[in-house]
């Protein structure tokens, strides 16, 4: 077997060693040029080194393991891949022969003033919550792995200018995740989208998986292989009031606030006025307006064994 290793920043070959232990691969440095010189790939870091290498991922259609070693580690958690420890355990596995491989979607996001497309692993968002990403950026990295979007808040919050957010989505679109009697979007495609939302916003997010900000709880209901987008709005609202809302992000309760509107949807265009940063996985990727889409089953990933299943040797 032969495994290529792409360390983030913060990481370095001595990260690499306990993977190596007990290993009969053959071990490289950095992407593969193609997917002829490598069977798996691991990312030691968090959720930026993922998101810079998503488009090289998805090309070498590979599977690869997610060893959280960032400040966030959204995807990670979102693939039960919590400590070092769980990556250990499920590369053992695949290793072994033994192993858990998923196909996951990515969001997708094409600026409308360029032809070129991000992926993006966990969330993307437009407001309040880039202008936190944009902050915790300038942070030194142990300041932002010990809670630098929490610390960024006050001063975004204190800065924050709501926007007017316009979101088309296809016709029949939003469904409302919260009512019981709706059911998610079917994965037809659709070239119209007549639906709209326009609403003064604080912040907008478009949701792949359920966490960002270091395990922030922003779409519950998010799956990693459903086809959709969750989108979180939060309406422009008292800033004190908006202050108090972001603890219960942590456990989804802010889906109770009647300002919040959350749906799911298969593709959306944002527009907002005035244009504004769009962040995506930490990272910035472009300004709105943008659109926003799914890419299913388009990246491949190693994950823990189920609880019912042996471990590799019993």
């Amino acid at each position: 077997m032969r495994a290529a290793a792409i360390l983030g920043l913060g990481t370095s070959p001595r990260d690499l060693r306990v993977f190596q232990e007990r290993s009969a691969a053959e071990w490289t440095l950095g992407l593969p040029a193609g997917p002829d010189q490598a069977d798996a790939i691991l990312v030691f870091g968090g959720d930026g080194t993922v998101h810079r290498n998503l488009n090289a991922l998805v090309r070498l259609d590979l599977p690869v393991l997610v060893v959280p070693a960032g400040s966030g580690n959204d995807f990670a958690r979102a693939l039960g891949l919590l400590k070092l420890r769980d990556s250990l355990a499920a590369w053992r596995a695949f290793e072994a022969g033994k192993g858990r491989v998923r196909s996951v979607d990515l969001g997708c996001i094409t600026p409308l003033a360029c032809s070129s497309h991000s992926y993006f692993a966990c969330v993307a968002g437009v407001g309040l919550d880039a202008d936190i990403a944009r902050r915790a950026n300038t942070m030194p990295r142990w300041l932002r792995r010990t809670g630098g979007y929490a610390l960024s808040l006050p001063s975004s919050l204190f800065s924050l200018r709501p926007f007017q957010a316009r979101i088309f989505t296809p016709t029949g679109a939003p469904t409302t995740a919260s009512d019981p009697s709706s059911t998610r979007l079917s994965t037809a495609a659709h070239n119209d989208l007549p639906s709209r939302v326009d609403e003064p916003a604080a912040l907008v997010a478009f949701a792949n998986a359920p966490f960002y900000g270091g395990g922030m709880k922003i779409a519950p209901d998010a799956r990693l292989d459903d086809g959709a987008l969750d989108v979180c709005l939060i309406r422009d609202m008292d800033k004190f009031k908006l202050f108090c809302l972001f603890p219960t992000v942590y456990f989804g309760g802010h889906l109770s606030v009647k300002e919040v509107k959350y749906f799911q949807t298969e593709q959306a265009r944002v527009e907002t006025d005035p244009p504004r940063d769009i962040y995506a996985d930490g990272e910035p990727v472009g300004k709105t307006p943008a659109q926003f889409s799914v890419a299913r089953s388009v990246l491949r990933v190693i994950v823990k064994l189920a609880a019912q299943d042996p471990e590799p040797g019993a």
